[in-house]
Order: structure tokens, then sequence, then C-alpha cells
């Protein structure tokens, strides 16, 4: 088959996927696998070969990053049920003061905190957030929403264990490791850059809290009201179950009700293992041979370490029956992350072996620039469209994955690359765009200004990071 048709066909696949999702409402995993199908058949791989394609992507992907999103999740699940995100955001006021909140809140959301599946992340902090706001000045919900906005978009997609960063490490068969370092380096300077830069935007004028602002509930109604935008009508569905989980109402309404072990104490297993990680890595690039730091810094296991060490003081806090409810909660959540990330992963694939890779890598020099800057481009356009980072960043990584080997780029690269491109203009295609409208007192125009706007300039600082990293590696 010529180029030219490879060319349409794969952006037939991905266009129907969009529309599938859009449009017609299709589950996003059928839309994926509907798309990779189509993606296979057209382009001259037939039946076998593109259902054992498909699923070999699914396979693969989850071989890579299955059991580590569901033990990342499940960590997530216990210290959301513990009240670590109430004490930790606390404890931060208390240490760097109200001026610096936006800052300190930002970079633990988007580091420690993403184990925590970012609906229940989103709502469970909220209302901490408003609380918060008003010792900090006027513009206070202003920074506050828009330094949760960027933490939680940019710390999914960079930071380890993010299911967005495993995801995209599975697509591209980044070690673990790597990504964690990498994305570190870019994720901490771009949330702090990007809050800085919509900080000084607000001072001179760009928010106007009798527009952006609104008082729609009271503060002991607010777990209650979450729930419902400003036209009175649900949020998207994932709202409703983020909210429905037992612990998000019982952290906000009754944070006294469970044994509160040490902040420390809860934080160690879940900071021990990625340390552990960071030190596989480092061992590793540095070709030092040691069996024990090999399996410790393996992240399978490395992860475990800090699920059991997590486990054991949730036992000890909750009880077990709550540690019960809140296993049960990871279980649920995992769930649905895994199959997305699989049915990504079976695009991916699809797209590599329909010999896409092979065309593009001729479309570009041995810089590493112009691929980086495309996938990016890429990341973004679908982001607009179907409104899903993690989507859109698999997508596009995979599209570009295969040219990495033929212009001597690392697969991190394109992993950074296409995850600051899915953060993009995030706008009401967004769950995460209305959870932020609602539980943080906005209009719509607000949102527009902290979410929208506030993660775009975080999306450019990101590729500007990227782009400045591949000089180095």
């Amino acid at each position: 088959m010529s180029d030219t048709a490879i060319l349409i066909n794969t952006a037939v696949a991905v266009l129907a996927t969009v529309l599938l999702i859009v449009k017609f409402k299709v589950n996003p995993v059928i839309g994926l696998v509907l798309g990779s199908l189509y993606l296979g058949l057209s382009t001259g791989l037939g039946i076998t070969k593109t259902v054992e394609t498909i699923t070999q992507g699914f396979g693969d992907i989850m071989v890579e990053v299955g059991l580590l999103i569901a033990f990342g999740v499940l960590m997530g699940a216990i210290l959301n049920e513990v009240g670590a995100i109430r004490r930790l955001v606390e404890r931060l006021l208390s240490v760097f003061g109200p001026k610096f909140l936006p800052y300190s809140m930002a970079v633990a959301m988007s580091t420690v905190l993403q184990s925590i599946f970012v609906d229940v992340l989103l709502v469970i902090s909220a209302p901490l957030a408003r609380r918060m706001a008003p010792k900090i000045g006027p513009l206070g919900t202003a920074r506050l929403a828009t330094a949760m906005a960027i933490s939680l978009e940019c710390g999914i997609i960079f930071m380890v264990p993010g299911v967005g960063a495993l995801a995209l490490a599975g697509v591209l068969e980044v070690p673990l490791g790597t990504m964690l370092i990498c994305g570190l380096i870019v994720v901490v300077p771009t949330v702090l850059l990007a809050i800085m830069i919509m900080s000084f935007l607000f001072r001179r004028g760009f928010w106007k809290p009798e527009r952006d602002e609104q008082n729609i509930f009271d503060e002991e109604d607010y777990p209650q009201a979450s729930l419902r935008n400003t036209a009175g009508t649900k949020t998207q569905n994932d709202a409703d179950e983020a909210q429905s989980e037992p612990g998000a109402v019982k952290l906000a309404v009754d944070p006294q009700a469970k044994r509160e072990a040490p902040l420390w104490v809860l934080f160690a297993p879940l900071l021990l293992s990625l340390i552990l990680i960071a030190v596989g890595a480092v061992t590793e690039i540095a070709k030092i041979h040691n069996g024990v730091l090999e399996l410790l810094g393996n992240p399978v296991v490395a992860l475990l370490i800090g699920l059991i060490g997590t486990t054991i003081v949730g036992r000890r806090t909750l009880g077990q029956k709550g540690l019960d409810e809140a296993i049960t909660t990871g279980f649920k959540d995992s769930g649905q992350i895994l199959l997305l990330t699989g049915a990504g992963g079976s695009l991916a694939a699809t797209v590599a072996a329909a010999g896409l890779g092979d065309i593009l890598g001729g479309f570009f020099s041995a810089s590493a620039v112009a691929p980086l800057v495309v996938v990016w481009v890429i990341a973004a356009v679908l982001h607009i469209a179907v409104g899903s980072v993690t989507l859109s960043a698999i997508t596009a990584a995979g599209m570009l994955a295969p040219i990495a080997p033929a212009l001597g780029l690392d697969p991190v690269l394109i992993a950074l690359a296409a995850g600051a491109g899915s953060l993009f203009m995030i706008h009401v295609t967004s769950n995460t765009f209305w959870l932020l409208q609602s539980l943080l007192g906005q209009t719509m125009r607000g949102a527009l200004k902290s979410v929208s706007v506030g993660v775009s300039v975080a999306s450019v600082i990101a590729l500007g990071m990227v782009l400045t990293l591949s000089i180095f590696i």
C-alpha cells in the first residue's frame, strides 16, 4: 500500500475514533478498539494480523503498567480514606504560610499525591481550597483554582505514579525510573512557572471577582452542593462517582472519625517506593550491578513494598473494615483506568504495525525538535476534540513512537512531549473543567481563565522544558 493511503487511513481512523467518542457518545474503550480495527483492515494487515495486533498491544501495555497502575491506585485509595490530603494541605499552610500556599500545594498535588484518583483528589481538596482562599487575599480563589488545575493535570501526565505517566511509559516502553526522574524534572518547574505567570496576570486585572466568582452554596452544605454545576444540573458521571466515594464525604464532614497516624507515617511507604524506583534508575544508568538494588528498584517490587506499608498503616488507622472499603474503591477506580490504558495501547500498536512510523521518519531531520513539536501539536488537537488528557497523550505518542529509533530520539522525550500537548486548552469537554468550576465557586468565565488558560500556559512551558531536556538526553 502507498504511503499516501496509509496516511489517509490513519487520519480517518483517528478522526473516526474522535467522532465516535464525542459525537455519538461511544465509550472511549470501544471507540479505540473500533478505530484500531478499521486501521488494521484498511492498511492491509488482514483480519488475523489486525486482531492479533490489537490484543497484543493491549497485553503488552498491561505487562508494562498493569500492576503498577493497580498498586498506585490502591495506595491512593487508602491515603484518601485516612485523611492524608486534608492534613498535608493544613501542614503546608502552617509551614509556608498563605502567600506561598498555591505553590506548595501545587507541588504536593503534582508529585506525592498522584497515586490518588484525580476526581477523588479534586473533590477532597476543593473544600480545603475554598476555606483557605480568603487567607491568601482578594485573588485567593483565582490563585488556588489555577494552582489546583495546573497541578492535577500536570501531575497525572508527567509524574509517576500518575496514571497518564504510567500509560505513556507503557506505550513507549520507557523504564519507569527514567519516566519518574525526567517527569519530576519537567513537572516541578512547569507548575511553579505557570502559577507565577497566572498570578502576575491576575494582579494585572485578568481576574474580575465580581464576574469570575460566585457563591452558590454554604460551607456546611458543601459536599452535597459540589455535585452540581452552576446551572443546577449534574456534572458528568465521574463527578457523581467520585463524590459518592466513602472517604470523600467522611473527610469533608467528619475528619475526626478516624484515628490519625503521624503525617510522615502516612506518606512514608509511598515516598519509599518512589525513592527505590529512582535508585533503580540511577544504578541502571551508572551500570551498577547489585542484586538487592535491582530487586528493590524494580518498579513492581517498589510499588508493592509501598502498598504493603500503606496497607499496614491503613489497617492501624482505619481498622480492617475501613481498609477493606478503601481497597474496594481502589479496585473500582483502577478497572476503568486499566481498560482505557490498554485500549490506547491497542491503537498505538496498530498504528505502528501499519507502518506510519517509517513514513513519518522520512519527514524529519536528525534534529529532535521537529518530531517533539509535532507530537505536542497532535496531542493538543486530539485533546481539544476528545477532552481526555490520557487518551490524547497515548494516541499521539503511539503515532510517533516508531520514528524514535531512526532519529536516535529517547522515547521518554516523546512521552513528555505528548503529555505536554495533551494539556493544551482544557475546556467544556473535560470533566475536570466542570469539577473545578463548580467545586471552587467559579463562573464559566472564571473557569475558562483559571483552567483553560492556566493549564494551556503550563502546556507551553512544559514543551519548552522537554525541548531543553532533549539537549541533554
